[in-house]
């Protein structure tokens, strides 16, 4: 049973791995993840009781670093959303104000006199580090030596001890700089993120049975209720327009940046934006079914899912910290006894207990893939964690299905030739009085375009369908028949010989003589051609995957530049050609909506299912398409490369750095104060960079 709790003021990236580890190897516990971004820890644990689950994690968290508090998961309401951001292990701001004036008095000025420096100095220490220190003292004696506080505590205690008052008071200072900032930019990356997934309303205006309208909660509003939508509202709730018409803005939702005309009796969805008109929708999903908590929700679980990059950092920190250790100390002790110089070589391992706190690339790593999901999520993406990110950066071949993904899924009469004297209405309107009784999605498209062209017909009172074949009936005293070739054939209609053009062909006859053909596809979606196009530059080997005809697919190909076809598939197939192709070329994504698709899609290395498709395809996918459009797939593309690359900047940045800062320290070439910029400046850096991410475009 997975349960959700959140852990306040856990600030340190690192801290909050060794909490993961240790939850993890608790007999009652299968599985726990710490998000960074969320600072949610969900966990699934054979243990029944809640409270003593909590209780469980509380002691392991209290062994591990002072002040955490666990708590039961319960999502705020949005207005109520404030920043839980403490700062009980660091200096207040007014002490940093304080701790920088007195290091410009005794650094820079001559207006301290010589005999109050040290106690100046040493008081101002007291009043910068003292939490630093203590906590340093509480941790050791948990035995816990190699965490920051207790390496930068070992640091400038050395160096006060070497008579290095200023040096000491100063890497002091910046580093509590350097944290004060660090979080900071690590909230503002967080909150970046999840403003812009949360899309919850924070009131809904009500209409109630006397046409009065009242300001509720979201959490109160049932479904069937009616509620209003001023222009420039965000819409709060799912519901279908029963008054007025307008424009909804979807761009929040789905990426697509067009308004689309709303009118009554369509739906829409939460977190999209009624651009010109008023409206009111009656209510279809209560506020924990509707869009904005399907999208909170979605971004929520899928910074639970760390890919592998984030566990191999994970582990190489707690290799990376002893080491650098056990380097400070062979400093300190070995090259004394050859040069005697013992107060140079012990500065020079203290610059390297600064240098050696991996949280720089602890932190850094999970908020680029967070903000590679935040980063999604706006452009109507949905990634189901880190791994899917990560997986779809190692794609060589993509596969598509073809109907409802690269074109509409809606059928619709593209030209009518006509035969015998008749006329393009007449045929349809015959074709119409037959029709008008299927369901069949080719029909409808022939009784649309009849009433889109203002034909009247009449529908026939007695259609016989011949299975596999067509219909046939009588309209106005007049056999018809409609239908493929092999009704006519059957019936002994001579047709002329015509050439086969994409899509489907439906012949009509009538009285037995031929009367003309009706040509009916599926139109290309808008995008379909610029998108297959930007994927075939970029290297990928892109198929097409279908069951339709070979000519029908051939020609869809044709005009969107697909590489490969593979046509008339049964499921099983395509499972079989994604295997090929990635034997051939290597990792594959399917990009596909239909509920044969199910299982293909997790068969594939990367499943991609557009959100107009069901509910099984979109369940068994990695990635979801909110807007459904082809070119959100190459946007993914981009958005997986993106993060994958800046996760690498910042591991080699952070390396590259605290080794380039070791080896000048080994040469007199750099102090403390440069090895805490190789600390928490770095961490600083790798931030901002990470979320990068999120802002472009």
């Amino acid at each position: 049973m997975e349960r959700i709790f959140t852990l306040q003021n856990l600030n340190c990236a690192n801290c909050a791995s060794v909490i993961e580890d240790k939850l993890n190897q608790l007999e009652s516990v299968s599985a726990a993840t710490f998000t960074i971004g969320t600072k949610q820890l969900r966990i699934t644990s054979a243990e029944e009781n809640n409270e003593v689950l909590q209780n469980q994690i509380q002691e392991v968290c209290d062994a591990t670093e002072d002040g955490i508090v666990v708590v039961p998961f319960v999502r705020a309401a949005k207005k109520a959303k404030q920043d839980d951001h403490d700062h009980e292990h660091n200096a207040s701001f007014p002490a940093i104000i304080v701790g920088l004036l007195v290091v410009i008095l005794t650094e820079f000025t001559n207006l301290v006199p010589e005999q109050y420096m040290i106690p100046l100095l040493l008081a101002t220490f007291a009043v910068l580090g003292w939490r630093i220190v203590w906590t340093a003292v509480k941790n050791g004696m948990k035995g816990k030596f190699f965490d920051e506080n207790f390496l930068m505590s070992i640091a400038t205690i050395g160096a006060l001890i070497i008579g290095d008052y200023a040096e000491a008071v100063g890497v002091m200072l910046f580093f509590q700089v350097g944290i004060y900032f660090e979080e900071r930019a690590t909230e503002r990356s967080r909150n970046a993120v999840m403003d812009a997934v949360d899309l919850r309303p924070e009131e809904v205006r009500l209409v109630l049975c006397d046409g009065s309208v009242e300001v509720v909660n979201p959490e109160d509003v049932q479904v069937g209720s009616r509620i209003e939508i001023r222009p420039g509202d965000r819409i709060p709730l799912d519901g279908r327009v029963i008054e007025g018409t307008t424009r909804i803005d979807t761009a929040a939702v789905t990426g697509e940046p067009v308004p689309v005309s709303a009118t009554v009796g369509t739906e829409v969805m939460s977190g999209c934006i009624n651009v010109d008109g008023r409206i009111v929708l009656e209510v279809t999903h209560e506020l924990k079914d509707s869009m904005v908590m399907r999208i909170l929700d979605a971004v929520e679980n899928a910074a639970a899912s760390k890919p592998k990059i984030d566990r191999f950092i994970t582990r190489f920190s707690r290799v990376y910290t002893p080491i650098v250790v056990a380097l400070a100390i062979i400093v300190a002790l070995v090259p004394p006894l050859f040069t005697g110089e013992w107060q140079y070589w012990i500065y020079t391992a203290l610059t390297f207990l600064v240098v050696s706190c991996p949280c720089a690339l602890v932190l850094s790593v999970p908020l680029a893939f967070f903000s590679g999901i935040g980063a999604g999520s706006r452009q109507g993406i949905l990634f189901k964690g880190g791994k899917a990110i990560e997986a779809m950066s190692r794609v060589k071949a993509i596969a598509f299905d073809k109907t409802g993904t690269i074109t509409t899924g809606t059928f619709d009469v593209q030209t009518v030739e006509v035969a015998g004297g008749y006329t393009e209405n007449e045929v349809l309107q015959y074709a119409a009085a037959l029709e008008a009784v299927s369901t069949h999605p080719i029909a409808m498209s022939i009784v649309e375009e009849v009433e889109r062209r203002g034909v009247e017909f009449t529908t026939s009172k007695d259609v016989k369908e011949i299975s596999g074949h067509g219909m046939v009936g009588t309209v106005e005293g007049h056999t018809v028949l409609v239908g493929n070739g092999r009704l006519l054939a059957k019936e002994n209609v001579a047709t002329p010989l015509i050439d086969y053009v994409y899509g489907s062909e439906v012949f009509v006859a009538i009285d037995g003589q031929y009367a003309g053909r009706i040509l009916i596809a599926d139109a290309l979606k808008d995008d379909s051609k610029e998108a297959i196009r930007r994927m075939n530059g970029k290297g990928y080997q892109t198929v097409m995957l279908t069951g339709d005809v070979a000519a029908s697919a051939n020609y869809i190909a044709q005009q969107v530049g697909i590489q490969g076809v593979r046509a008339e598939l049964l499921p099983q197939d395509k499972l079989e050609v994604v295997q090929s192709l990635r034997n051939d070329h290597g990792s594959v994504m399917f990009v596909g909506d239909g509920i044969n698709d199910a299982p293909v899609l997790t068969g594939a290395d990367v499943g991609g299912a557009m959100g107009s498709g069901a509910d099984s395809a979109i369940e068994a996918a990695d990635v979801v398409y909110m807007n459904s459009n082809l070119d959100s797939v190459w946007r993914s593309l981009s958005i997986a490369d993106r993060t994958l690359s800046i996760a690498w900047q910042n591991i080699f940045f952070a390396i590259a750095v605290k080794i380039i800062v070791m080896v000048a320290g080994v040469f007199g070439f750099a102090n403390m104060w440069v090895a805490i910029f190789a600390d928490t400046g770095v961490s600083i850096l790798c931030i901002l960079n990470s979320i990068r991410i999120f802002y472009s475009k």
